[in-house]
Formats: C-alpha cells, structure tokens, sequence
C-alpha cells in the first residue's frame, strides 16, 4: 500500500483552509495544512461575513467560540440601503470580528479535529497521478509531500492552481481603494460609505477609538509602483475627500485593494481542487469574499471525504464545480455591478436614481439581499417541485424524546441527516441501508420548520429530498445520489 503524508493536502491556512481542515477532521480523514507564513496573518481585511455563514458555523457549533456575534440587520447594495430582514434568517452579517478572530477560532477547532498545520512551507510545484497528488516545497525540510488529493486555498496567487495549469481569467483592475486602521482617534461611523465629491468614503468603527478608513479617491490612477501605501498619502486624501484630519492618530494598518475580477475556468483538475481566493476574487463589498470560501468548503468537504472513505463514487465530486462555480461567478457580477453604483461618477447619477426607486419594490430587495448575503443558492439535487428542494433549512425547534430542542445541533458531526417528522415507519426502514453516514432522526417539528413529513438534509444544510413533494420511493435515489450506494 503507497504511503501518503495524509489524505488531503490542504495549501493555505486562512479561513477557507482552515474550515475543509476542521470538516475533514469530522470526518476521520488525515489532512495537512501547510502555509507559506511563519505565523497566522494579523492584519484582518474582512471584519465579519455573510448571513450564510453565520448559519454554516451554526451547523458546526462554531458560533459560540466566537463570543457574541453582533448581527447588523441592515445594509446596502451599492450604497443604496437595503433592509436585510426581507429574507427570513436575513441580514448583512456578522460584524467587528476580525478575520484573524475567525481564523484563530477555526484553527483551533480544526487541531482538535487532528488536523496537522505546517508552516513556512511553500509550494513550487505539483504533479498527478491516478493514485494522488506530489508537491514540491521549499522550506527548511524540502522533501516532497504526498497525498491522495490537494486542495489550493492559496489566496489571488495560489501556486496550486498555476502547478496544476488551471486558467484564470477574468476582468483587470480599473480603480483602487485604499484603507487604514487607525487608532487614537474618534470618527463618525459610515457604515455604507458616502459618495462625496470626487469618491467615496467609509468609515467602520473598530474599538472605542479605532476605526477603519476605506475611501476611493477618483482623481487617484491606479498606483503602478510595488512600494506599500503610506499613512500620510492615506491621510492626505482622506482629509481632501471628508474634511477631517487623521494625521494624529496612530496607524495600525495600511494598504489597498483593486476591483480586479478573476474566476478559476475549473473548481477541479483531477485530484487538485481550488477553493477560497484561489478560485475566485474580486472587490470586497458585502462581506462575500471570505464568506464564498467557507462555503466553498462546507460544499467539498462531506463530499470528498464520502468519496476517500469508498462510500460515494467519483462522480460526487463534479457536483463541487457544478454547484460553486455558478454561486463565484454571480459574486463577481454583483460586486462589478455595485462598483459602478458605489464608485461611479456624476454620470452615473440618473442609473443611481433609477435603481433606488426600483429598490422600493419587495421582490427587488428579496433579490439583491438573496444574491448577496447567499442565502438564495438553490442546487439542483433531482426532481420535485417543492419550493425549498434544493435550498437551505433554517435553524427551528424540534421535539426529540419529549426535549425541545433545535435542527443545527443535528449537523454538527458534518453528517447527512433524515428527519422523520410524521412518524412515518418506511422512512426509517428505507434509510437504514445508509445509516453509516446519514443519521436517522424521529422528531416532532416546531411550526418555525417546513410543514412536511420527511426531509433529507445534506451536510452542508442544503435539502436533497422533502416529503410529502416526493413520495417515499424516490428517498433511496436521493440517498444514493447524495451519499453513494446503500451499505
């Protein structure tokens, strides 16, 4: 039997790596993280994540490790202000958690799942085979690296996906922002940013006297030198476009960002996937960057490790592409449409009106909120037409053994769940076959969950069979498709 380093590779140990490490670990499979970082990153760009991030780290128990969570209800598209209510279980997300709280939080969860994390290793090359996947490193031990399969979530630049010869295209940069976090200073909170003359300027309250600064400058080109941003252009520019002065105060972090768009033309060559960052970038409005890699995640995790433990075929894990490259590009549509709404000139000024009147109108809400914050996504698991097949179940109350108690706590070992809600004996008969990797559970549902007698939830929270839409004999197509052959 080939000896492998672990089962999966995992490259890059931010938020998205970190998620399929701990979802792995769940799952008994042996996984690696290796970081070209000697430490995790300080600096934090995302400073929360989306509504559908929030429930994925209910579905796992994570939340409370995080403290509480400070959920903002309203938030924008464009800068044009959005009630994110509109959605059951809407809002624009969690707020003020740094991504390096989020990381150190996920980190621990994956270590005490056994995932190993290897740091100052950089990949410089990989080849494939049937059997997995070599990497080149450099580091202090060089030796090459094996395992069955490699995952890149190796940011913008991922060495992965340019080894495993997978394009990237997508749209260049065409404006720049530019940010600093600053302490020893109050400023007035701009949380969806404000069009002034000559660009736009946000201001997000970080602490008592911390704030971060985002302003786009429209007269500023695109820098073309790689020397870092100051604090006093940063300054400079601010005090131009808002009027206020922050030379005194303390900078804590400076950089920039561009609006440049790129999508992976493939999610998986072979054995190497691509997930997070390395699969898809673009302007970082809406919280959706760090968020799509965590779904990304909670997407590929349950199905790889079905297909590394001989459970589920092959095929299971084309539906990683099928599903999540749709969601990445919609993202990168909507963040280049808000773009042109957030940072355009005068003369966008009627298309800006337009838009706003339109946003008067519920459906269009419900649309921008869902495509935002994802808690639109609707796969394609098989026929029926019931109108949540497909989509995510809400956390609610169930009764289990005469204890009130609540769905997510069901999903926390990353496994399928049948919910039994009629008490219907021939769900259970036919689901025993997979009771290896779906767990069966008699329940009685409390009315904030759907009026239905059976439902399959897929790990990732995503319904893949609901009765009474689809009789019991199509229950054992949906466990098949989902979870491979019965045992």
């Amino acid at each position: 039997m080939e000896n492998y380093d672990a089962d999966v590779i995992i490259v890059g140990s931010g938020p998205t790596g970190l998620m399929l490490a701990g979802e792995f670990g769940l799952q008994g499979i042996s996984v690696l993280v290796l970081d070209r970082l000697a430490e995790p990153m300080q600096q934090s760009r995302a400073l929360g994540f989306s509504a559908r991030t929030i429930e994925e780290f209910g579905q796992r128990g994570l939340l409370a490790r995080l403290g509480d969570v400070d959920v903002i209800p309203g938030g924008h598209f464009g800068g044009v202000p959005l009630d994110y209510r509109v959605l059951s279980g809407g809002s624009y997300g969690a707020r003020g958690i740094p991504q390096s709280r989020t990381e150190a939080m996920l980190a621990g969860w994956a270590t005490e799942q056994g995932a190993r994390i290897r740091r100052s290793v950089e990949v410089t090359g990989l080849t494939q085979d049937d059997d997995g996947v070599s990497l080149q490193i450099s580091g202090d031990d060089s030796t090459p690296l094996r395992a069955r399969y490699v995952i890149g979530c190796d940011g913008a630049r991922s060495a992965v996906r340019t080894a495993a010869g997978i394009d990237f295209p997508g749209t260049e940069p065409a404006i720049e922002l530019r940010f600093a976090d600053v302490a020893g200073i109050r400023l007035r909170p701009r949380f969806a940013g404000e069009r002034v003359p000559g660009g736009m300027i946000m201001v997000l309250p970080l602490g008592p006297d911390r704030s971060r600064i985002i302003y786009y400058d429209r007269s500023e080109p695109l820098r073309q030198s790689a020397d870092p941003i100051t604090f006093e252009e940063v300054a400079d520019t601010f005090q131009k476009l808002s009027g206020e002065d922050i030379h005194a105060a303390t900078p804590l972090w400076v950089s920039s960002t561009t609006d440049v768009s790129r999508q992976a033309a493939q999610y998986r060559r072979g054995r190497v996937f691509l997930a997070g960052d390395a699969a898809h970038i673009h302007l970082p409005i809406g919280a959706q960057g760090m968020s799509a890699g965590v779904q990304d995640a909670v997407n590929l995790g349950w199905k790889l490790a079905l297909v590394l433990k001989g459970l589920a075929p092959q095929d299971l894990l084309d539906t990683y592409h099928s599903e999540r490259h749709p969601v990445g590009a919609r993202i990168l549509t909507n963040t280049l449409a808000q773009r042109i709404l957030y940072l355009g000139g005068e003369e966008i000024t009627p298309l800006l009106d337009v838009f706003t009147e339109l946003t008067q109108f519920d459906s269009v809400q419900r649309h921008l909120v869902g495509m935002v914050t994802g808690l639109d996504i609707r796969h394609e698991v098989g026929a029926g037409g019931h109108p949540l097949l497909g989509r995510r179940l809400e956390d609610g109350s169930l009764t289990r053994d005469g204890q009130r108690t609540t769905l997510y706590p069901l999903l926390h070992g990353g496994r399928g769940v049948l919910l039994d809600l009629g008490g219907e004996r021939p769900l259970l008969d036919t689901a025993k076959p997979w009771s290896d990797r779906v767990d069966i559970v008699e329940a009685e549902r409390g009315e904030d969950l759907p009026d239905a007698e059976g439902i399959l939830l897929r790990p990732d929270g995503y319904i893949a069979w609901i009765s009474p839409d689809q009789d019991a004999s199509s229950l054992p197509q949906a466990l098949e498709r989902w979870f491979g052959p019965a045992a």
